[in-house]
């Protein structure tokens, strides 16, 4: 099944090779597929593209994938005030938007980090600031050439000193970028279901869409608004965590997400999914009962070891302490 023109698509894992994955996309009928191009918990980084790269990106474009995204590293946090891992992380950005545009994505999506006791508005600040250096650092990689992915933050849940858990706060970034002269038709923001339900938006509400739709378009820009992670909650409304479940399977339940499917703005945007068992044949699954709520189907029960799985290894945030 397959809901035509619908940009939507897992987060593959490529651990068992490019080619592979790019198989597994076509196989299951997705047409956007999310990955990392590394270890995502590691700042060492490959020194040259993956030899199956050519391939890979020649099957995504003959399986009908229309949007590539890459997940950017967990480690990198541009928002403290420690300068080396500050740099550090400018380094590991500027390096993922260059091997993304060999990759051929549209968009290296990155957590917003956390501000680590320091003001948010000194949190805001070097953020900001990081991201002018790693903008600079890839065109100066890419010697000018054309192809450097949209740079995407993404929303979180609203854990400890984290930024950009409320549509105030990626306003207040957005707005800072254009303070400092950085062109927001190359920054993006990702909005994650799971994250918004944490930080408080009840997502799971068949009443919250257009209000929040509404208040994104007026604070954020219906332009800088670039894509979507769908993926229901573990965890209860407003609890702060990150804990990804099956969709329509979690806390959040179905409605809101059918509804956000359908949405004439939000559900036309290019989505992934992070959900669990990605590795273990539950991709498809997923992407399946998200399909059934596009089309307004009722979703099918989960067998009880779909609850069981260890956490997926295409989680859009570090490992649990």
């Amino acid at each position: 099944m397959k809901t035509p023109g619908r940009l939507i698509g897992p987060h593959l894992q490529v651990h068992q090779g490019l080619r592979n994955a790019a198989d597994r996309a076509r196989e299951i009928g997705a047409t956007a597929v999310q990955v990392f191009t590394d270890n995502p918990t590691a700042w060492r980084r490959r020194a040259a593209p993956p030899a199956e790269l050519a391939e890979f990106r020649a099957r995504l474009a003959g399986g009908g994938i229309r949007s590539l995204a890459i997940h950017a590293p967990y480690l990198v946090n541009l928002c403290g005030a420690d300068d080396e891992f500050w740099a550090r992380s400018v380094v590991t950005m500027a390096h993922e938007l260059t091997v993304g545009r060999d990759f051929g994505a549209d968009f290296v999506v990155m957590h917003i980090g956390s501000h680590r006791g320091e003001e948010r508005s000194a949190g805001i600040e070097r953020l900001v600031c990081g991201l002018g250096a790693v903008l600079r650092e890839a065109d100066q990689a890419a010697g000018g050439q054309a192809g450097i992915p949209r740079l995407v933050l993404e929303n979180s849940a609203g854990m400890g000193d984290g930024i950009g858990s409320s549509l105030e706060d990626l306003s207040d970034i957005l707005g800072a970028a254009v303070d400092a002269g950085l062109p927001l038709e190359r920054l993006g923001v990702c909005l994650d279901t799971a994250h918004l339900w944490g930080a408080g938006y009840d997502v799971g509400s068949a009443a919250w869409l257009e209000g929040f739709a509404e208040r994104s378009e007026r604070l954020l820009g219906r332009e800088n608004v670039v894509m979507l992670h769908l993926n229901d909650s573990r965890t209860e409304l407003g609890s702060r965590l990150d804990r990804h479940e099956h969709i329509g399977a979690g806390k959040m339940g179905h409605e809101g997400l059918r509804d956000l499917l359908n949405h004439p703005w939000l559900g036309t945007l290019p989505t992934f999914l992070e959900t669990p068992g990605m590795d273990a044949g539950y991709d498809v699954l997923n992407l399946d009962r998200a399909r059934l709520l596009a089309d307004g189907q009722a979703l099918p029960t989960l067998p009880p070891e779909a609850f069981t799985l260890r956490r997926s290894a295409a989680r859009s945030g570090p490992p649990a302490a």
